[in-house]
């Protein structure tokens, strides 16, 4: 056991169950700063991490009829494609003789700075998706929905898979704007619903190229899982309007630095 491998897990996990804010934007950061773990197996590992602290969420929520299943369905019809195609990107690179760090780094620290603008204009984007009054907007809801879910699916299983971040902030960022009417409960769940299998697959992608730690693995899931419950009960005693502008400061920062 390394006690440096299982604190980074119960920190993420913290902030996880104290944010919901998927720990693919804190863990694949903190393993390639804070330990210099290479671009390809933070990313493998942090990938099946996510699928597996993930997957409970999903029985849960579907117990609970938290789960749109419909566009469940349609996001897959674009992230299973884009996250196999990603993976035999990766694959091509490696054989190529390529590095693929540099590419890996660079679209994680564009979906970092994403992840955090979404977090600080949440609201907004919120406000704006309502107003259907707008043609732009009523012409999204009523003709392009369906189209636009599978597009978003896509960009999220590309964004997966070479970076570990997507599936959780921006997914739901998607959803608020396409499905305004939806409950915020039912967009967690559904958000959730649709980032298991997108991590699993990706994930075992990534075991296929041999870029998964299973050791770290092991170890970061050993700290997240009381880190999780810890955090859950934390942030029922914290106002969002502090909590989030901190967090979305913070993956602002990182994935700037990650730029440089």
């Amino acid at each position: 056991m390394d006690f440096a491998y299982i604190f980074a897990g119960f920190l993420v996990g913290f902030i996880v169950g104290m944010t919901g804010v998927g720990g693919g934007s804190l863990m694949t950061p903190i393993l390639m700063l804070g330990f210099a773990i290479k671009p390809a197996i933070a990313v493998g590992t942090d990938l099946l991490y996510a699928a597996i602290t993930k997957s409970g969420g999903v029985f849960v929520h579907h117990k609970h009829s938290n789960i749109e299943w419909k566009i469940v369905f349609l996001m897959a019809l674009g992230s299973i494609p884009a996250t196999l195609i990603s993976i035999l990107i990766l694959k091509h690179l490696g054989e190529s003789g390529i590095n693929s760090e540099r590419l890996i780094t660079t679209i994680l620290s564009i979906a970092l700075i994403l992840t955090s603008l979404v977090l600080l204009f949440k609201n907004k984007l919120q406000i704006l998706s309502r107003n259907e009054h707008l043609s732009g907007i009523h012409v999204l809801h009523q003709r392009l929905r369906k189209p636009m879910t599978i597009i978003a699916g896509a960009m999220i299983g590309t964004l997966v898979t070479f970076s570990s971040v997507g599936a959780g902030a921006l997914g739901a960022a998607f959803l608020f704007f396409l499905y305004p009417r939806m409950r915020a409960i039912a967009i967690v769940g559904t958000d959730i619903a649709h980032a298991v299998p997108i991590t699993a697959i990706a994930g075992l992608g990534h075991v296929h190229l041999g870029t998964v730690d299973y050791i770290l693995l092991a170890n970061l899931l050993v700290g997240s899982l009381p880190g999780i419950y810890v955090g859950s009960h934390v942030g029922t005693q914290l106002p969002d309007r502090l909590v989030r502008p901190i967090l979305a400061s913070m993956l602002l920062m990182i994935g700037v630095r990650l730029a440089m």
